[in-house]
């Protein structure tokens, strides 16, 4: 099977070449590697350059933000199965996509395989641990993105990124393919993939509010509303993640 790995970046040049390298050093040999660039004004194309042979397509120009920019990448995505590593975020060892692989190759039938995600603070330390396996819309909490691998088909028959939502469409997406349509998946405690805290949705109490906002909007639009004293639920569990492993 075809992977197809997407890198949304922008003016990322003090952390790209990590999140290359950690692609380019899988062991899996069926990749596609795409990065959508911004139209970056520091040395991230300078980075990108270097590697570009290892590239299957770079596209650099302006865009109306990340999910504009991971939408071009779902377009020119061919693989069987469809990922994104952000520029801040990497692969920890080599064996990630196989272990990725491994999941799919053992039940034909499943369309998503998703796992974990360790947030690593200035002193390469976990700082928090975000699980997969216990994901729950109910109380506004979706599986960690970047660990969630989702079969092409899926995009072609349910749709790209909502981009009328600036900080949740990530949760839109996964709240349509798991919740509403109830997509086959699996949880594999074998990927986990590594990021910096700081996201656009977790960056601050604003963006907190805001992603929180879009949340209920979401299950709105879908006739599966969601109250304010669900979304509290998430707070003791987001501490709980801050002393997790």
């Amino acid at each position: 099977m075809k992977v197809s790995l997407i890198t949304a970046c922008y003016n990322s040049g003090k952390t790209i070449e990590r999140t290359i390298k950690s692609i380019l050093s899988q062991e899996y040999n069926d990749i596609e590697y795409i990065i959508i660039d911004g139209d970056s004004s520091d040395s991230t194309i300078d980075i990108i350059d270097k590697h570009k042979n290892n590239i299957f397509k770079v596209i650099s120009e302006k865009d109306n933000g990340i999910y504009d920019a991971l939408n071009k990448g779902l377009k020119l995505a061919t693989g069987n199965i469809v990922g994104f590593l952000h520029a801040d975020d990497f692969y920890p060892n080599g064996s990630l996509i196989s272990n990725v692989i491994n999941s799919f190759e053992r039940d034909n039938n499943l369309d998503i395989v998703l796992g974990d995600v360790a947030f690593i603070n200035k002193h390469a330390k976990i700082s928090r641990y975000y699980s997969g396996e216990n994901f729950n819309f109910d109380i506004g909490i979706m599986p960690p993105h970047p660990s969630v691998f989702i079969k092409k088909k899926c995009y072609e028959k349910f749709g790209l990124f909502n981009t009328n939502y600036k900080i949740a469409a990530d949760y839109d997406l996964l709240f349509r393919l798991l919740k509403m349509n109830n997509i086959k998946y699996t949880y594999s405690k074998d990927i986990v993939v590594y990021m910096k805290p700081g996201g656009k949705s977790n960056k601050n109490f604003l963006s907190t509010i805001n992603l929180n906002k879009e949340i209920y909007k979401i299950h709105k639009s879908y006739n599966s509303p969601i109250g304010i004293l669900n979304l509290l639920q998430k707070i003791p569990i987001r501490i709980k993640e801050m002393f997790s492993k």
